[in-house]
């Protein structure tokens, strides 16, 4: 199915609407309980509600206001050095298509209930947006060597799509938009049997993933700002593993 590259606002139907309303009060009462106060924030800054489908245009001025950072359209899942060199130019990949109602439970590719509900908030959070320009910037470094953008997705992986967050009162909370969006791996990552460890660089990227099934391993992290202030250590443990890498293979 060709997928469009622009929203167009008019074109949603009134199904787009119902299945977005029918995700977004399923969700949002499990998330009260479980995502941390940064994306609870972030969803009010946005102005999220389930009676509407977010326009994009909107987002953008309120985004553009407080971060600098944009939503930008694709159709599909963009190749890693596309993605990761948007983020260095504060701009989020996103869709703008809505799942169908068959498919409430589970899509195989990312549609804007992934990208926009999950994702799009925390954009509005200056020390989330200083981490992700950054690790968008340390990508481009690397644009042309497909070994390294493999290990930065990886990291990529652990933090914004699937990170645990220590509150300031040492309960554990959500930000990982993978997690996010789905209802079944909020319940998973919290009270599931499951791994949570704190958050070590090196750990990450030696951990491989799988996107077909919920995580066994979840990294806990203490702060967006901790993260931003890890990307030197993510730089070291890059050029150390690719080091290894290429002296077993010689």
């Amino acid at each position: 199915m060709k997928r469009p590259t622009q929203q167009i606002y008019n074109d949603y139907t009134a199904e787009d609407f119902l299945v977005w309303k029918t995700l977004y009060d399923r969700q949002m009462p499990q998330l009260r309980q479980y995502a941390c106060e940064a994306y609870l924030r972030a969803v009010d800054t946005v102005k999220f509600n389930g009676d509407a489908i977010p326009d994009f245009a909107r987002v953008n001025e309120i985004l553009a206001a407080r971060t600098g950072w944009g939503i930008h359209v694709v159709p599909c899942i963009s190749p890693a050095r596309e993605f990761f060199g948007f983020l260095a130019e504060k701009k989020f990949t996103a869709t703008c298509w809505v799942r169908t109602m068959a498919q409430l439970d589970y899509i195989e590719e990312p549609d804007m209930f992934h990208d926009v509900f999950a994702h799009i908030p925390l954009l509005s959070d200056p020390d989330y947006c200083r981490f992700l320009a950054g690790l968008g910037e340390l990508a481009m470094e690397h644009a042309d060597d497909e070994e390294a953008l493999e290990l930065i997705g990886r990291f990529y992986w652990f933090t914004i799509e699937f990170g645990l967050m220590r509150q300031a009162d040492g309960t554990l909370r959500i930000y990982g938009a993978g997690i996010m969006s789905s209802r079944g791996e909020t319940l998973h990552c919290m009270v599931g049997d499951c791994t949570r460890r704190d958050y070590d660089v090196r750990a990450i990227m030696s951990t491989p993933y799988r996107n077909d099934i919920m995580q066994d391993t979840y990294f806990i992290v203490d702060s967006f700002e901790q993260l931003y202030h890890s990307l030197d250590e993510v730089r070291v443990v890059l050029a150390e593993m690719l080091s290894v890498s290429r002296t077993v293979r010689v």
